[in-house]
């Protein structure tokens, strides 16, 4: 069964020549490699305390599991999603399990939001600007 438009596509309200051009659509669509591995283990509020307690130095993982109401195995299975992101080193010295903080995945995330930020700033400062001139318009014409 085919579906069909029952109304006309929604009119772009943006003057594509007045927006500042992007050098390419495909510098802003790509991703480091693990940002969303980055994202997904920030996500998490007991994994975001974790990084927090590493920002200070490293630690063993029976001290980073010492402040959470939750089983060990259930912390480590916290530092493995960190691990996969990159967020966290594991060492190990002797039988204690030592994790340090490691800031490069969060530095590359801040990179890609940055460009993010750069390249919808300007579009939204203009749709803003073009359905403000339109509630104007509407208002005008109906005083």
């Amino acid at each position: 069964m085919q579906l069909q438009a029952t109304h006309a596509p929604f009119p772009n309200p943006l003057d594509a020549a007045a927006l500042p051009r992007y050098h390419s659509t495909m510098k802003v669509n790509e991703k480091p490699a693990g940002l969303d591995d980055t994202m997904t283990a920030l996500a998490d509020p007991t994994r975001r305390a974790i990084l927090r307690r590493l920002m200070r130095g490293e630690a063993r993982v029976t001290d980073l599991a010492r402040p959470f109401a939750m089983s060990l195995n259930a912390v480590s299975k916290h530092i493995r999603v960190l691990e996969r992101a990159r967020l966290v080193r594991r060492r190990r010295v002797w039988r204690e399990h030592r994790v340090s903080f490691n800031p490069a995945p969060l530095e590359s995330a801040e990179a890609w939001i940055a460009k993010q930020r750069e390249f919808w700033s300007p579009r939204l400062d203009a749709l803003e600007a073009a359905l403000r001139a339109e509630d104007e318009n509407k208002g005008a014409g109906h005083e």
